[in-house]
């Protein structure tokens, strides 16, 4: 099309207009449209633009025509230009952006012509924003459902990541147990964490006894049955379960029992969680070298009824066995002692440094492992120790090897590290779930409440009374789904370990009342009264943590209490604690419901429709860990409830000294 169509027609009247008058009639009637009009460039440039455009996006016309079509057009990536430039006409829909900021939708119509070789574009625009609202509701749907896939497949995902670990927990569980080797889990504070049957029946554990480092019966139990209670203090209990040797120990007991402790560093990617610890009764071990110091014969009778593998090797072949060798290896005494070469059975040999006591100082400890005759292969935790002058075999030296069978200990180790790796797996998978959860929603929520805002911009008084309630429900629910992404976002951080404490020197009691004041503004039927025993206190702790602690507590408390009720805060400092406590006299917690109190997204079973998300008080939770404190709860049903939050007293001047 060339621009000669888009000329003025000739009159026949007597008041024929010169070209140029022509030219100045036509740019007045362009400029006195109520349409938006303007020209572009080749590269979308504003080559002329009339009044109602500058009015449209609130720009004048010389900062238009300084500017280029993407400047206003928040769409116009998303358009093919190139397709548009190809057609005489077209009309489509775009949002522009105004020089103050709000989006608005327009409807344009486009023609290209070509004049002088240029090719330009003339354009009308129609302010369309009554169908912004339609468009984000469905873009809004779109990305909703798209969502919805994207969590159904993670949750998929999820679940079978769930299954696989609760087979491997089983099947961990199961092997621990049938073991014959006592086995326990320390953590950093030296809490026992697990342990199998088999090590509280080796020790004979009373049920009523708490297994922790931080209990004193715990420790008098245990240097009670030794002969050398100071050995067991050094060799076991200083030991911190954050060191990264490994160690093999013997402790006697008074009754006559001596049992082997090995100890290793439990790594979970490249930090230490904890020390795992396996005890096995070397007894008659112990008595078999015994006797063999004493008696050869009596030796040989002792050896031959022991469970324990003993055998004698000289350089690589062997010079006795006893039975229980036999039976591990599936060889018959006379294949091993007929020129057998010991590196076909035993093919690995990895030695152990031991801290000895006096008793057991020519001992060496090896796990050794061997090939069995049928090919399988199988574990030894052996003692060894040189014969000179004991035994005699054509005058050369021996070495006395008891073993114990771990095979069944070395597989609980390989399968107790292969459900770690999977739980660090599944805790990973599921911080990425939640973040991916908060991140899809906050999209479809965040055009819902822009959809909200528009909508409010555009009722008027006689809808006003109908429509604005609904509009502020709408609010609400935007900002509970809102905090609800909050929480979760803050509990994936707290599971994964993402959350550092940087204690700083905090005046608590201020703190508070700043607190209290600032919530009592967002709440008119009920009062939180707080007291504190102290007028002054200050505490080193991390404020960014301490105040979602108490702010939970409060929440709560108002939450789950009739209106017009007063709700207790008292804060006090004891024996280098500081006490925050919070009771209400509210709805109470069930007997029954205490035990997962804790537990994420875990609700009461009397809540009824008081809304929530089941996270509060597992945030809570895990920041009193963080700031290595306690939190212990009361309540009655119907009575009320009252949380108590105990956590170090830390002042400026201990942190300092430390």
């Amino acid at each position: 099309m060339n621009s000669g169509d888009y000329k003025l027609a000739s009159s026949n009247s007597k008041w024929a207009l010169q070209p140029e008058i022509e030219l100045k009639f036509a740019y007045f009637l362009i400029n006195q449209a109520v349409d938006a009009a303007f020209c572009l460039g080749e590269n979308g440039e504003f080559l002329y633009v009339n009044n109602a455009t500058c009015q449209m996006t609130e720009y004048s016309r010389e900062e238009l025509l300084s500017m280029t079509l993407p400047d206003v057009d928040v769409d116009f990536y998303l358009h093919n230009w190139s397709e548009l430039k190809a057609q005489d006409f077209i009309t489509f829909k775009s949002r522009y952006r105004t020089k103050a900021g709000r989006i608005f939708l327009v409807e344009i119509s486009l023609t290209y012509v070509e004049h002088q070789g240029n090719k330009f574009g003339c354009a009308f625009a129609y302010d369309k924003s009554d169908e912004v609202v339609e468009l984000s509701m469905q873009k809004w749907t779109d990305d909703l459902k798209q969502s919805k896939d994207n969590l159904q497949e993670e949750v998929s995902k999820l679940k079978t990541k769930e299954a696989e670990l609760e087979t491997s927990l089983s099947l961990l569980h199961s092997t621990l147990e049938s073991t014959a080797i006592g086995i326990v889990a320390v953590n950093f504070e030296g809490d026992i964490l697990s342990l199998n049957q088999r090590f509280t029946d080796m020790w004979q554990i009373p049920e009523s006894l708490i297994l922790s480092k931080k209990c004193p019966q715990c420790k008098a139990f245990f240097e009670n049955q030794l002969k050398d209670p100071e050995a067991f203090f050094r060799l076991i209990w200083e030991v911190s379960s954050q060191s990264d040797f490994e160690s093999y120990d013997i402790l006697e007991l008074k009754d006559g029992r001596v049992f082997a402790h090995y100890s290793k560093p439990h790594w979970l990617g490249d930090q230490i969680i904890g020390r795992v610890w396996s005890i096995w009764d070397i007894t008659e071990s112990k008595q078999t070298e015994e006797a063999l110091q004493l008696n050869v014969t009596r030796f040989r009778t002792l050896a031959e009824t022991t469970d324990a593998n003993t055998f004698l090797i000289q350089g690589t072949r062997l010079c006795y066995i006893n039975p229980a060798v036999e039976k591990l290896t599936g060889y018959t005494k006379e294949e091993l002692l007929s020129g057998f070469d010991i590196r076909r059975l035993i093919k690995s040999q990895k030695r152990r440094q031991v801290r000895n006591q006096n008793q057991a100082a020519n001992f060496e400890y090896q796990e050794m492992k061997i090939l069995t005759k049928n090919g399988i292969e199988r574990w030894l935790a052996c003692a060894v120790t040189k014969l000179e002058g004991v035994l005699d075999f054509g005058g050369k030296p021996v070495e006395l090897t008891t073993g114990i069978d771990i095979t069944d200990y070395k597989y609980a180790e390989s399968d107790l590290n292969q459900a770690l790796e999977q739980a660090k797996q599944l805790s990973e998978l599921r911080a990425r779930f939640l973040s991916m959860v908060c991140h899809q929603f906050r999209t479809p929520l965040n055009i819902v409440s822009f959809s909200s805002s528009l909508l409010k911009e555009e009722v008027d008084k006689r809808t006003a009374k109908k429509i604005q309630p609904l509009l502020d429900h709408m609010q609400a629910a935007i900002e509970q789904i809102g905090q609800m992404l909050d929480d979760i976002l803050f509990f994936a951080k707290a599971e994964s370990a993402k959350l550092n404490l940087e204690p700083k020197p905090l005046e608590l009691v201020q703190f508070c009342k700043d607190l209290v004041a600032q919530m009592q503004m967002s709440i008119n039927q009920n009062l939180i009264n707080f007291v504190s025993q102290p007028n002054s206190l200050t505490a080193c702790m991390d404020k960014k943590f301490l105040e979602p602690i108490l702010k939970n507590l409060l929440d709560n408390a108002i939450k789950y209490s009739p209106s017009k009720i007063v709700v207790d805060f008292n804060l006090s400092c004891e024996k280098e604690k500081v006490i925050f406590q919070v009771k209400d006299r509210g709805i109470g917690i069930p007997v029954e419901d205490r035990q997962r109190l804790f537990e994420p997204f875990y609700r009461g079973s009397n809540i009824d429709s008081i809304p929530g998300t089941g996270l509060g008080l597992s945030i809570l939770k895990t920041l009193v860990d963080l700031h290595g404190g306690q939190v212990a709860v009361e309540s009655e049903v119907g009575v009320g409830t009252t949380f108590t939050v105990m956590l170090p007293l830390v002042t400026q001047e201990t942190s300092n000294s430390e």
